[in-house]
């Protein structure tokens, strides 16, 4: 947990150039408050103490103005810029260093059960605003555009904007980045049942 919190404070520091040091970090970054309580959250969450779990992420909710469902499977190296306004679903899995900037929405698209919220991949940058809805699998790499709405899945370093959201930036596929993207799928569904 110890070796988790540094990778968050050297995070911050690498992607906020206003970030000025450790203790700045600590005291005053809502981003870095919102992922750590989310993480004893969802460590309460996987050990069925619910109740527990929601109070803590409310409290955070309070406190930060970044929303997380304790269920919400977060990687390493997770920066939310400014985040007011953020909003991560209970199914949401979101990959490696990954940044989200104010008012996304990680949602759901009704009232479905089971998996109803996206797969965010590794190294996706979400532009402010944008809302990325349903079960939907946004690939490594990609970049959705500010106020984007997106509800189809990207391709690998892809980039998605407007409204409905539509790729525009498409990098030319070979059969490796296709085994690479069908496993990478496969990995990310495995790693939700468990």
């Amino acid at each position: 947990m110890i070796n988790v919190l540094i990778d968050d404070i050297k995070n911050v520091l690498s992607k906020d150039p206003a970030a000025r040091n450790w203790i700045e970090v600590i005291l005053l970054y809502p981003s870095f408050h919102a992922v750590f309580f989310h993480r004893i959250a969802h460590f309460l969450y996987n050990r069925r103490f619910f109740f527990l779990a929601r109070l803590i992420s409310q409290l955070s909710r309070f406190l930060t103005g970044i929303e997380i469902h304790p269920g919400a499977k977060i990687g390493k190296k997770l920066f939310i810029d400014h985040g007011t306004g953020v909003v991560i679903g209970e199914t949401t899995v979101i990959g490696d260093n990954v940044t989200i900037y104010q008012g996304v929405t990680l949602g759901g698209t009704g009232k479905d059960k089971g998996k109803r919220h996206p797969t965010i991949g590794d190294n996706v940058s979400i532009g402010a605003g944008a809302k990325i809805l349903g079960p939907i699998n946004i690939a490594s790499g990609s970049k959705i555009g500010a106020n984007a709405v997106v509800l189809k899945s990207t391709l690998i370093d892809s980039t998605a904007v407007g409204i409905p959201a539509r790729i525009i930036n498409k990098k030319p596929r070979n059969i490796a980045q296709i085994i690479d993207y069908n496993n990478e799928t496969k990995n990310i569904y495995n790693e939700m049942s468990i």
